[in-house]
């Protein structure tokens, strides 16, 4: 399995961003995608997860302003970011778990700051 990422950048306080993270190979239909982020510094951090039915759960720090979805025809997680902060600046990874196991992608900067 292969996990792709894109749609990092530079985005000023209270922009927006969207993530995406195409995986690709053997996959079950059963299994979870989720967001983490590791801020300078400091260790890696679940954002947000979301099953192959759709049920999610995020950090409390981004309720309210980060959005997991997927697209399971194209086996694609997204993270739409709203009303980014300084706090959000970090390397976002996306992760693929089946039957316990993981698979990570390559890990996608997002810089916010004026």
């Amino acid at each position: 399995v292969q996990l792709q990422a894109s749609g990092g950048g530079l985005v000023q306080p209270g922009g927006s961003l969207r993530l995406s993270c195409a995986a690709s190979g053997s996959i079950s239909r059963i299994n979870f995608m989720a967001w983490y982020r590791q801020p300078p510094g400091k260790q890696r951090e679940l954002v947000g997860i979301i099953s192959n039915i759709g049920s999610k759960n995020y950090a409390d720090s981004v309720k309210g302003r980060l959005t997991i979805s997927r697209d399971n025809a194209k086996n694609t997680v997204y993270l739409q970011m709203n009303s980014l902060k300084p706090e959000d600046t970090a390397v976002y990874y996306c992760n693929l778990m089946v039957g316990g196991i993981a698979s990570w992608g390559q890990g996608t900067q997002v810089t916010v700051s004026s």
